[in-house]
């Protein structure tokens, strides 16, 4: 739900981190997780390393909403699977994150999260519950790493952050249920 994202952005964050050039990285440069092709995307020009190095927390939280909260439609999500769908997409790339909800709930993986992936994952919801659906595209995230040629590299930091996804995604399904 809409109202998840700063919890959610909180969260990445948190994996994240600072700024970061790791030649072993496909996505380059970046500072807390935003990418030097990301950034000069978003300012419409090419942007140096200590410009990235400098992003205002008004460009990232922009950056974060539109391109993945947004493109994920993570506000149509219901709590928890919000949350795991956004640290997704942001770590794997929005079409990877709605891939893996699709090939759960059964509907074809084009990689965007339309009405029929919103109906479905309503549908899976009812029939197997919040909890099973959550569970599963943790695993699902899980087996997708542990396949990336990069998981020498990344896979600990990875396997970590997916889990305490989960279960951060987990949490917020019970929140209201004990406020």
């Amino acid at each position: 739900m809409e109202r998840n994202f700063p919890e959610a952005l909180a969260h990445t964050l948190a994996f994240e981190g600072g700024w970061a050039n790791n030649p072993n990285d496909p996505g380059g440069a970046t500072m807390k997780g935003i990418t030097h092709r990301t950034y000069a995307h978003y300012l419409g020009r090419d942007v140096s390393h200590d410009e990235l190095r400098a992003i205002p927390d008004e460009h990232l939280a922009e950056i974060y909403r539109k391109r993945y909260w947004d493109a994920c439609r993570c506000g149509d999500l219901p709590d928890g699977l919000d949350l795991a769908v956004f640290d997704t997409a942001v770590n794997a790339g929005p079409a990877q994150a709605a891939r893996l909800l699709e090939r759960i709930v059964g509907v074809p993986a084009d990689g965007a999260i339309g009405p029929k992936t919103i109906a479905a994952v309503n549908e899976y919801v009812s029939a197997q519950g919040l909890h099973a659906l959550i569970e599963a595209y943790t695993e699902a995230r899980h087996n997708f790493y542990r396949l990336l040629p990069t998981y020498v590299h990344f896979g600990e930091g990875w396997r970590k952050r997916v889990t305490h996804a989960g279960e951060l995604a987990t949490r917020l399904v019970d929140k209201d249920k004990t406020a």
